[in-house]
């Protein structure tokens, strides 16, 4: 077995910093593209504006659009109707290789005959460098990903976590002022998907080259993008920061889709009061609907042995708990609600409280009116 060069989860180097197409001052403005395959329409009047450095991900369920959305940017699909611009320059109909960008594919497609150096320079083939400059650059790619031992190696004698360096490498050889991330650790094993994807999200930032990534992993879109765009039968649903898209969903589709949620279906009341089963709760959100569903998250669920003197509270069995190691994550029957289930993340010593070997079999749970969010 070939020996390993270098651990997946060792951290991309910090001092090497190539000149990109980003330091231009290059973005990406997506207008109105509409994208059809025979009856299904895969990309419905979609826009999009990503900002100079910017890292956006576009997040959904399978064939939702996203890596549609992705191929067309690229050149790689052409729209049947819209405009893409990149840096002010129309390329909805440019040719791939003239669209200025370097792309990293799910499967990486590197080629296995040819050297990690012959990998990465087979990205600069199209620049007539001379070879003195082609080999320079390889050498100062591959220690920007931290493979500069790498070099004489073939794809089968590295790791899956190294050949994703080897890709990267090759896709930001030629300065590109764009960079398109496919999927680019759905290949990897969690542990070293977790460490590449912060690693990955430093050089993006040190490099302020703008990327546009596809995924379908929450979690990740969460930990590297600036903003995400989430899309749902062939549009963009939300387009937001992580924090706006978790906090202020704009459906019940990106609430439910975007972390983890309660719900309740409501009867209206008035305004700011809805009833739920035999419970009556409060809410700061206006009540525009007369019945619904009220969400809320469950780190927001508070879970006490005592009753506190608040306002949507209501008692409550304790189902289940999962040890999560900085807390429990627990399943709760709310007394007074018919067949709802509802779930809270609480602190060790509250989860020790309810589920040690003395515990007490119910508690209070309140749902602070700050917190619920309604929706159709």
């Amino acid at each position: 077995m070939p020996q390993q060069l270098q651990r997946d989860t060792d951290p991309l180097p910090t001092g090497a910093m190539p000149q990109t197409g980003a330091q231009r001052g290059g973005f990406l403005s997506v207008s109105n593209l509409v994208k059809r395959f025979g009856a299904h329409t895969a990309l419905s009047d979609v826009s999009l504006d990503i900002r100079a450095g910017e890292l956006v991900c576009l997040l959904g369920p399978s064939g939702c659009g996203k890596t549609t959305l992705l191929r067309a940017i690229a050149g790689l699909e052409r729209q049947d109707s819209g405009k893409i611009l990149l840096s002010g320059r129309d390329i909805s109909h440019a040719e791939p290789q003239a669209r200025d960008y370097g792309i990293l594919f799910q499967s990486y497609a590197l080629f296995p005959n040819l050297t990690v150096a012959q990998n990465v320079a087979y990205g600069l083939s199209g620049k007539r460098a001379h070879r003195k400059h082609v080999a320079d650059r390889v050498e100062e790619m591959l220690t920007l990903v931290g493979l500069a031992g790498a070099s004489h190696k073939y794809p089968g004698q590295i790791s899956g976590g190294q050949q994703q360096r080897v890709a990267l490498a090759r896709a930001l050889a030629p300065s590109p002022s764009l960079l398109l991330l496919d999927e680019p650790m759905s290949a990897l094993d969690a542990r070293v998907r977790e460490h590449l994807r912060i690693e990955l999200r430093a050089l993006q930032k040190r490099l302020s080259i703008t990327t546009l990534m596809v995924t379908h992993d929450q979690e990740e879109a969460m930990v590297m993008a600036d903003r995400i765009a989430v899309m749902n039968g062939g549009v963009i649903e939300q387009f937001g920061t992580p924090r706006e898209l978790y906090r202020q969903p704009g459906s019940a589709f990106i609430a439910d889709f975007v972390g983890e949620a309660n719900w309740l279906p409501f009867e209206r009341i008035d305004a700011h009061r809805a009833r739920v089963g035999r419970q009556e709760l409060a809410v700061d959100e206006t009540l525009e609907r007369n019945v619904g569903k009220l969400f809320v998250r469950p780190e927001a669920v508070r879970v006490s042995v005592a009753r506190p003197e608040e306002p949507n509270t209501m008692l409550a069995d304790v189902l289940d708990g999962v040890f999560l190691g900085r807390g429990y994550r627990l399943a709760l029957r709310l007394e007074g609600v018919p067949g709802a289930t509802v779930h809270s993340i609480v602190s060790p010593e509250t989860g020790d409280a309810l589920l040690g070997p003395h515990a007490a079999s119910r508690c209070w749970v309140e749902l602070p009116r700050h917190a619920i969010r309604a929706y159709a």
